[in-house]
């Protein structure tokens, strides 16, 4: 997650910052998201098509591969981190709901509160569902992309 938050750092508040400092610009909400989105968009497709292993799975000694495990092709990994980003749906649709329907403005904080909530629990809970598959428990994202996490040995 610390890593995450360096290539966020370094990748978003950085151009941000000088923007905003330099220019007097701010960009609008929506921009910034899809900024973020491409640039973590870009560190996982970057290293599943690599190495296999973003630096946080290294550390886990566990890599990304597909069905027959081989590397992932850009397309293959773009598609992976796609769906893998699908739990940001129930997210957004949660604050619509609650900021058109119901007429309250959450603002930031319930935002990311929401957001975490369905990173750090629902989202992953998706691996219980086929715990008897042959590649043992995978996420939702793993199936429908048809690719697994192996264990890669200690050096």
């Amino acid at each position: 997650m610390l890593i995450l938050v360096g290539v966020w750092a370094l990748g978003y508040l950085v151009p941000s910052l000088i923007l905003g400092v330099a220019f007097k610009i701010q960009v609008p909400n929506w921009l910034a998201f899809a900024h973020v989105y491409v640039l973590f968009g870009l560190y996982f497709t970057w290293y599943w098509t690599h190495t296999g292993q973003t630096l946080a799975m290294q550390t886990w000694h566990v890599k990304m591969v597909d069905e027959h495990e081989q590397l992932l092709s850009r397309n293959h990994a773009l598609v992976r981190y796609a769906i893998g980003s699908l739990w940001l749906f129930p997210t957004v649709l949660v604050y619509i709901i609650f900021k058109y329907v119901f007429l309250m403005p959450l603002g930031n904080w319930p935002t990311i509160e929401l957001m975490f909530c369905m990173v750090l629990f629902f989202w992953p809970l998706t691996c219980l569902f086929n715990r008897k598959s042959v590649h043992g428990a995978q996420s939702l994202a793993d199936r429908l992309t048809k690719t697994k996490l192996i264990l890669v040995p200690k050096k």
